[in-house]
């Protein structure tokens, strides 16, 4: 079966306030579930980065590893289920009780999937750091919060952006899941636009080029910001190094 080029680009031109509305829904969703699904893989990282010292009391041992056994399930649960059928669960499930819409059920439900890949990602750039420097951050006289907040986190989200940024690109394509639940993203105007045409290869070849365009300019983006703070890493160790030369001569 042959594609009708010129009807797929008609199709685009006659169709373009809905997809224009559905890529911009797909773009919320990609950036409101990146941005608190960061904020809540922070915590869970934290969470589970936290050692169990010999000195803390029974209490503190026993609350740390509640905290990391709960954490853990929440992670377990959320990367071992598909986000289609985590979307329909939750979103039929609380709605008769706060009777949400689809679309804010959308943004709860990305933000707390991508939660659960985050926690995950920032834990291990948190374990990535040298130990040491928690160590010279108690014995300034900082506690846990202080020294994670001002010097393990920027460092622990420096060397994980990549995976970090990944997320996004990743959201702006499982976005479309939130179709299972109506949500009028790009996937389900695409399908509409479609149903109602009866051309769905070109009008799916028109959405297949309109996700390849959003991943490809965050792509983009996530490249420029991730050689911008690299090289402000390298003049950071340039001006080090030149401290150094002047105190050794």
């Amino acid at each position: 079966m042959s594609i009708d080029w010129g009807y797929a680009w008609r199709a685009l031109i006659k169709n373009w306030p809905l997809f224009w509305y559905g890529v911009k829904v797909t773009m919320a969703f990609a950036i409101v579930g990146t941005v608190f699904g960061f904020l809540i893989g922070l915590i869970i990282g934290a969470i589970r980065s936290v050692p169990i010292d010999p000195l803390d009391t029974p209490f503190m041992k026993g609350l740390k590893k509640f905290g990391r056994g709960l954490t853990g399930l929440y992670i377990w649960v959320f990367r071992g289920t598909p986000m289609m059928i985590q979307a329909c669960f939750i979103y039929y499930l609380l709605r008769p009780v706060i009777g949400w819409t689809p679309i804010t059920a959308g943004f709860i439900i990305i933000s707390i999937n991508t939660g659960a890949y985050m926690a995950e990602i920032l834990r291990s750039g948190i374990q990535s750091v040298d130990p040491g420097q928690m160590e010279a951050c108690k014995a300034v006289g900082m506690t846990n919060f202080q020294a994670m907040v001002c010097v393990i986190f920027p460092q622990a989200i420096k060397n994980t952006f990549p995976a970090i940024g990944n997320q996004l690109v990743v959201n702006l394509k499982d976005s479309c899941m939130m179709n299972a639940i109506s949500v009028t993203e790009l996937f389900f105007q695409s399908s509409s636009i479609a149903g109602s045409n009866m051309k769905f290869v070109e009008i799916y070849f028109d959405t297949a080029i309109l996700y390849l365009i959003l991943t490809t300019l965050a792509t983009w983006l996530l490249n420029w910001v991730e050689k911008w703070m690299s090289r402000d890493t390298q003049e950071e160790g340039k001006k080090k190094k030149k401290i150094f030369m002047e105190m050794s001569s």
